[in-house]
C-alpha cells in the first residue's frame, strides 16, 4: 500500500515491514508503540526504520496510521481522566478510617 509520511511516498507491505524491524532490538516504549512480531516498539523507532528518515522529519499519528492499515497492533497514549471533585471533610475522615468513598 502507498502512504505518504513527512510528504514522500511509501509503498509499505506488512511482509516488508516484518523484514525491516527483523533484528532491530526495541527501545523502551513509553508512548505510543506498535506491536511487530512478538515486540512492541515505539512508533517513532518503526518510522526512522521503515522510512530511513530522522524521527523529527515525521509525526506519530503518520506512522500509527499506516501500521494500523496493514494490520499492526498499535497502543496510543490514552489521557486518565483527573477528577476536580475535591472530597468533603466527611468524606476524608472516612477515607482516613478505611471507608470506601462514595461514587
Amino acid at each position: 500500500m502507498r502512504f505518504v509520511i513527512a510528504r514522500f511516498p511509501f509503498d509499505l507491505t506488512r511482509s516488508g515491514v516484518l523484514e525491516s524491524m527483523k533484528g532491530i532490538k526495541p527501545e523502551h516504549a513509553a508512548g505510543e508503540s506498535v506491536i511487530i512480531g512478538r515486540r512492541t516498539y515505539p512508533v517513532k523507532q518503526v518510522g526512522q526504520v521503515i522510512t530511513r528518515q530522522d524521527r523529527r522529519d515525521f509525526s506519530a499519528g503518520e506512522v500509527l496510521r499506516a501500521m494500523t492499515q496493514l494490520g499492526f497492533t498499535c497502543r496510543s497514549l490514552v489521557p486518565v481522566p483527573v477528577s476536580t471533585r475535591v472530597p468533603t471533610s466527611m468524606e476524608q475522615a472516612s477515607a482516613m478510617l478505611g471507608a470506601p468513598l462514595p461514587a
